[in-house]
């Protein structure tokens, strides 16, 4: 089984969690991503600290409840991506 849009990348449709070289840890249903950018859509975010909660804090939490979307759409540049994995992994 894989993605009927070929040209999107294999992790289209998927629900990922986007790590930043920054304090930012992101969560969407990729859209596409090529070696320039990576697309999320209904996205949820997380700032390291916020709520006195680190990134892995959140993540668990979200892992077990799932994302609240944010926003709809955001564009990362992979110049500020440290890692791309599946929710479904955590």
């Amino acid at each position: 089984m894989g993605t009927f849009h070929h040209d999107k990348g294999e992790l289209h449709g998927i629900t990922v969690v986007v790590d930043t070289t920054g304090p930012q840890v992101f969560v969407g249903r990729c859209d596409t991503q090529d070696e320039g950018s990576i697309v999320l859509l209904d996205v949820d975010f997380h700032e390291d600290g916020d709520d006195g909660k680190t990134k892995e804090q959140w993540l668990g939490r979200v892992a077990m409840v799932g994302p609240w979307v944010k926003h709809p759409r955001v564009v990362l540049p992979m110049t500020q991506v440290a890692s791309v994995r599946k929710l479904a992994d955590l």
